[in-house]
C-alpha cells in the first residue's frame, strides 16, 4: 500500500467519507476561482474531527492548511501538497444577549446580518466583506472605519498541538489586516463578538447606505479576491494604481478593474500565474512611477 492510500485509509478513520476528496481541484471553492490540486481535502463537521486531523498531521509530518472561502487568498495552478481543511460546515451563528458567537466557517456577512436580526450595533462595517469569520479574524478584516478588533471578545482555536484554547482579544496581536494566527499556527474555530443594543431601523440604514457604497463602487460582477494591496502610508493604493493608468490592463484572463482600481478581477478564466503576474506588473509600474512599495494584502500560497 503506497503513503497516498495509508493517508487516505487513516482519514477516513477520522472523518465521514464523503467529507474526504482526494485530488480536489480548488477553484471550485475559492473566490477567486483560480487554483490547481489538493492532495487530501476535507471538511469536518465539528471540532473533534479537526482536532484528530491537526494530531494525526503531525504525528505522521503532513502539511496542512485550512480554507475558509477564498476571498482573501490566491492558490497558485500547482496547488496544495498534503491535506486542506475546508471549515465551511461549521457555520453556526448564535446570540447570548449582547454578544454574537459565530463558528469559524460562517461568513461574516451573515454574522453581520444576524446583528442586525437581534437588534445588535457593532457589525454593521462587516456587511460587505465576503470573508469567513475564521478569515476575518486571521487578517482583523476591516471596511468603512470598523474592524474586527473592534468588537471582538474572545475566540477559541486549535493550537498547533490539537488542543482546544481560548485566545482573549488583546492575545492576537489585531492590527490593520494581521494577526499573530498565523505566527502561532493557531486555528481559529469558533469567535465571540460583543456589541450593542440598537435600533433595527438605525442599523438596517447604516447597512443598506454600506452596501449601496460596496455595490457602485466594487466589481462584484468578476470573481476578486477583493482590494489587493494594503493602504500604504499617506496613500491609497486603488488611487496609485489609477494615476499609473493601470486600469483595464490584463495579463491573460486577469484584469485591474475599470471599476475600482485596488481590484484585480478573474475576467476570462484567468490562471494564477497570470493574477500573479499582473498583481507584480502593477507592483513594479507603481514603483517606479511614484516611488512606493505597494504591499499585498491577499495571501499568495500552493507551488508553481
Amino acid at each position: 500500500m503506497d503513503k497516498q492510500q495509508q493517508i487516505y485509509n487513516k482519514l477516513l478513520e477520522l472523518v465521514k467519507k464523503e467529507n474526504v476528496k482526494v485530488d480536489e481541484l480548488l477553484k471550485k471553492h475559492l473566490y477567486t476561482k483560480l487554483g490547481g490540486k489538493a492532495d487530501f481535502f476535507i471538511t469536518p463537521t465539528n471540532y473533534q474531527e479537526i482536532q484528530n486531523v491537526v494530531k494525526f498531521s503531525n504525528e505522521e509530518n503532513i502539511p496542512f492548511m485550512l480554507l475558509g472561502n477564498g476571498s482573501n487568498l490566491i492558490i497558485k495552478d500547482g496547488g496544495i501538497r498534503g491535506i486542506v481543511i475546508s471549515l465551511k460546515n461549521l457555520d453556526d451563528i448564535s446570540t447570548d444577549g449582547n454578544t454574537i458567537v459565530a463558528q469559524c466557517g460562517a461568513r461574516i456577512i451573515d454574522a453581520s446580518r444576524h446583528a442586525l436580526k437581534e437588534n445588535l450595533s457593532g457589525l454593521e462595517f462587516a456587511c460587505g466583506i465576503p470573508g469567513t469569520v475564521g478569515g476575518a479574524l486571521y487578517m482583523n478584516a476591516g471596511a468603512y472605519g470598523g474592524e474586527i478588533k473592534d468588537v471582538l471578545d474572545y475566540a477559541y482555536v486549535i493550537d498547533r498541538n490539537g488542543d482546544l484554547v481560548k485566545r482573549l482579544a488583546s492575545d492576537l496581536d489585531l492590527d490593520y489586516r494581521t494577526s499573530n494566527i498565523e505566527k502561532n499556527k493557531d486555528i481559529v474555530i469558533e469567535a465571540t463578538f460583543s456589541l450593542k443594543p440598537g435600533k433595527y431601523e438605525d442599523i438596517k440604514e447604516v447597512m443598506d447606505d454600506l452596501t449601496y457604497k460596496r455595490e457602485s463602487k466594487q466589481p462584484l460582477e468578476y470573481p476578486s479576491c477583493g482590494s489587493v494591496f494594503k493602504r500604504p502610508p499617506g496613500y491609497f493604493a486603488g488611487k496609485l494604481i489609477q494615476d499609473s493608468q493601470l486600469q483595464g490592463t490584463n495579463i491573460g484572463g486577469a484584469e485591474v478593474s475599470t471599476k475600482h482600481a485596488g481590484f484585480i478581477v478573474n475576467k476570462n478564466n484567468a490562471t494564477t500565474t497570470d493574477y500573479i503576474s499582473l498583481i507584480e506588473h502593477v507592483q513594479k509600474t507603481v514603483k517606479e512611477k511614484f516611488g512606493v512599495d505597494l504591499e499585498r494584502e491577499v495571501r499568495i500560497i500552493g507551488e508553481d
